[in-house]
């Protein structure tokens, strides 16, 4: 009987899809507890996910991180579904795939230079297009003051965003070209 995940790679995209849709369905879940009028518990941990598609963009390339990007989509909207409000899915899935395609590419494209560089570029860019299309979807028209926790929560994503630079090193190692 062959193996499930018979090569490297298809393991590394595996392991890829489920810390992608734990992030991001521990995320949806956590959104929807304010620390303040600044910050809610999910800009904490969401910054994880363009960590996983970095690290796998690095050692695979952009297919297979892409492919962790959508599968990752598709598990993490159904289970949100469940666990979460619509808006919050719904917000969610579409900031997710968006943002997820955006750091891949921009990824992609700067692999070659200085380690730090697509990492961190492509996770500015990615936090700053999910932060809007996320909170214009999900909070916006609701009462709350969503748009201080959309600046509350860009300002932690690009926080984690580059404290995710240390992992990111340790975990491509000497692998870097």
């Amino acid at each position: 009987m062959p193996a499930l995940f018979p090569t490297p790679q298809s393991r590394a995209v595996a392991g890829g899809v489920l810390a992608m849709a734990a992030v991001v369905l521990a995320s949806n879940l956590l959104v929807q507890f304010p620390i303040n009028d600044w910050l809610t518990w999910g800009a904490f941990s969401y910054p994880v996910a363009f960590l996983v598609s970095d690290l796998v963009n690095r050692r695979f390339g952009p297919g297979p991180a892409r492919r962790v990007a959508w599968a990752g989509f598709a598990v993490a909207v159904a289970a949100s579904l469940w666990l979460a409000p619509a808006r919050i899915a719904l917000a969610s899935g579409s900031a997710f795939i968006a943002s997820q395609l955006l750091d891949i590419r921009v990824f992609d494209r700067l692999r070659r230079g200085r380690w730090w560089r697509a990492p961190l570029v492509a996770t500015v860019a990615a936090a700053v297009l999910d932060t809007a299309v996320f909170w214009s979807i999900a909070f916006a028209g609701d009462g709350g003051p969503w748009i201080t926790w959309a600046l509350g929560d860009l300002a932690v994503k690009l926080g984690v965003g580059v404290s995710m630079l240390l992992p990111f090193r340790l975990l491509i190692g000497r692998a870097v070209p």
